[in-house]
């Protein structure tokens, strides 16, 4: 897979590091059960098809990314700096 980095251009993925879905997950209060927390710490979904991920350009420029792709095709529909999408509300 090839992601264009919004800096640097586009690059092998082996260059960047996944940080998973670009969403804010709920974070349990301090006090929440066990059961709480297990579910915020292992438990992700797997959707097959259009997903935004967090990627971080680590052999390249240091820039967080977020991909926009299919996880059926591999294609890479959209790349974006995530400071420029952070204030939109879902890249984190």
């Amino acid at each position: 897979m090839r992601i264009t980095c919004p800096t640097c251009g586009e690059r092998d993925r082996r260059e960047f590091y996944y940080a998973g879905a670009a969403v804010a997950l709920d974070r349990p209060d301090a006090g929440a059960p066990p059961e709480a927390w297990d579910d915020y710490l292992h438990n992700r979904d797997n959707p097959a098809g259009v997903t935004r991920d967090l990627w971080y350009h680590e052999y390249g420029c240091a820039a967080w990314v977020v991909v926009t792709r299919n996880t059926v095709t591999h294609e890479v529909l959209k790349t974006e700096l995530a400071s420029d999408v952070k204030g939109q509300g879902n890249a984190g």
